[in-house]
């Protein structure tokens, strides 16, 4: 693998570049692995870490949104449902089965809503889906998934046994509901892998974080190098702005101006609520609250996720879960759990991003459309090369989204389609094993080549999916020992973490290679042991350690309520 400055240098004498791919967020990590695997030499820069916007806020599923049928947006809906069944396939190490829970609070909700739409009448939506609507929309959920189907149907419970299986399930209820979506537990190091899957591919394909868009000069783009300060010039073919909200900014440094982004933030609570995990057991719950919004909560690598808000924002740098958003999190939870106790000491940490919706005039924000586009900008004067600005999308269908973008630029280079990205897995979710028997006997194996035992190993494949071979065998070549304040983790673990998987700050490892801040787990004493690991891989000086550390501890605070001063 190269070396970061040995990529900048290969870069500079280059210098011109097929694709430029700007963002480094799941659908240009996903554009980026389709075009490396057909041979393309795209170049990929991310202003920030992989996965770092956006991508690292979604509400960790994996799903259709058959929530999105009321709003006509069957096609969507479709794309999201075989794409759920294909990740379930192709990254088995993070994509797993999500039974969901639907509380229903009345029989015929709903129903002159639907009706009076389709007549061209004006009548409000109520705040709950009666059980036929509800009927009715899983019905055609269960329908779409027929062609890929991996999970069983949609059924229904009664009240009796909807409050045995949850005993803190409010009893106002008149049945629940439950059908099967998807969670993944490491959303940002699926991203990392596509990226690292396309340079595989493709030998002349580069994705480097912590490089930011400066702008065009008739067709010359400047990227700065945000670690070093150096900046080099591309002569890019086409480029492709997968910014997300910031499509616009970027757009305006490329030398268009537009208003094509209209996004709506969304924030999520972690909580130490061991009441609330134990009720949701291996499922989610997806209720309404009073004022006809949606909200979630599951079990997320052991504590409770909630959320999530869906608030129109204008400057995604300023996306942060505040106090109103909290109180609305916590209130909601109590619509399906009203007996539940719920306070901020129970918050762990909270995250906030920005959906990169389609600019929309429409009054609710959850009728604004899901829907991904990618409308070409065609060649200028000044702007030489066409840009193609990938708007909207939800998280789950990125490979449907990334494939349609990257047959219209090999077309644009005249090139064709070698390989296709449909059956094909995903990092560590190669030759991943499929039952428990096949686990044991991997587990096994590697337990012989290695000398770790089996539960070492257990926990390094749910972290690493198959690629937990390299990290036990790197693990093993040196004596180790247990991290002093994470006994989950171990010293050469974490080292070969910063080795391997692009690693330029403290933040880079506690929030997207690791979930350690997250989940409640990083304190002071920690970060400083995971500094001096870092800072010795990376060459720190002890000034430059401290500055991460600091730096580390602002960005926490500020943008994840994770205080350690």
């Amino acid at each position: 693998m190269k070396t970061r400055s040995e990529t900048w240098k290969d870069l500079k004498e280059r210098e011109s570049c097929p694709v430029l791919i700007v963002g480094g967020g799941v659908v240009g990590a996903g554009l980026f692995r389709e075009l490396a695997l057909q041979g393309i030499e795209a170049l990929l820069v991310d202003k920030s870490d992989f996965s770092a916007g956006c991508s690292a806020a979604p509400s960790r599923m994996i799903h259709g949104g058959w929530r999105y049928l009321e709003f006509g947006e069957s096609k969507l809906v479709q794309q999201s449902v075989t794409e759920r069944n294909l990740l379930l396939r192709n990254a088995p190490h993070y994509v797993t089965p999500l039974p969901t829970t639907v509380p229903v609070m009345s029989w015929f909700s709903g129903l002159g809503h639907t009706i009076g739409k389709k007549l061209g009448l004006k009548i409000k939506r109520p705040a709950y889906r009666g059980a036929l609507m509800v009927k009715i929309g899983l019905t055609v959920y269960d329908i779409m998934s027929s062609k890929t189907r991996v999970m069983p149907r949609h059924s229904f419970a009664s009240r009796a046994g909807s409050i045995a299986r949850r005993s803190l399930l409010n009893p106002d209820v008149k049945c629940t509901a439950t059908y099967y979506d998807a969670a993944i537990s490491y959303p940002e190091r699926l991203v990392l892998e596509l990226l690292m899957d396309g340079e595989e591919a493709c030998a002349g394909a580069n994705a480097l974080s912590y490089v930011s868009l400066q702008g065009n000069s008739s067709g010359m783009v400047s990227l700065r190098d945000e670690l070093s300060g150096e900046v080099l010039q591309v002569k890019p073919t086409a480029v492709v702005n997968a910014t997300g909200p910031w499509i616009d900014s970027a757009n305006r440094l490329l030398g268009h101006e537009t208003s094509m982004i209209g996004g709506t933030k969304g924030a999520h609570l972690v909580l130490d609520n061991p009441e609330l995990v134990e009720q949701l057991g291996d499922g989610m719950i997806f209720y309404e609250t009073p004022d006809g919004r949606v909200s979630i909560t599951y079990a997320w690598l052991g504590k409770a996720l909630i959320g999530s808000t869906d608030i129109r924002v204008d400057d995604p740098d300023e996306a942060r879960c505040d106090d109103e958003e909290i109180d609305y999190m916590l209130n909601a939870i109590r619509v399906p759990f009203p007996k539940l106790h719920v306070d901020r000491s129970q918050i762990l940490s909270y995250f906030s991003g920005v959906r990169p919706l389609a600019s929309s005039k429409a009054a609710q924000t959850g009728a604004v459309s899901r829907a991904h586009q990618c409308p070409v900008i065609q060649p200028t004067d000044d702007v030489p090369f066409p840009v193609y600005p990938m708007i909207g999308g939800k998280w789950t269908p990125f490979r449907d989204f990334s494939e349609h973008v990257a047959d219209t630029i090999l077309a644009q280079l005249a090139t064709t389609r070698r390989a296709s990205t449909r059956e094909l897995a995903i990092g560590g979710g190669k030759q991943f094993p499929g039952d428990e028997d096949a686990r044991r006997t991997w587990l096994a194996q590697l337990g012989d080549s290695t000398g770790l035992d089996e539960s070492c190993l257990s926990l390094l494949l749910y972290r690493y999916g198959t690629s937990a071979q390299r990290v036990a065998e790197f693990i093993t070549a040196e004596p180790d020992k247990s991290l002093e304040n994470h006994a989950k983790y171990s010293q050469r673990e974490i080292e070969f973490i910063v080795r391997n998987e692009r690693v330029f700050h403290l933040t880079d490892l506690v929030l997207r290679r690791t979930s350690i801040a997250l989940l409640g787990e990083l304190t002071r004493p920690l970060l400083d042991e995971l500094a001096a690991i870092t800072g010795a891989v990376l060459g720190w000086s002890q000034e430059e350690t401290q500055a991460d550390i600091e730096r580390t501890i602002a960005i926490l605070a500020d943008k994840f309520g994770v205080n350690l001063s």
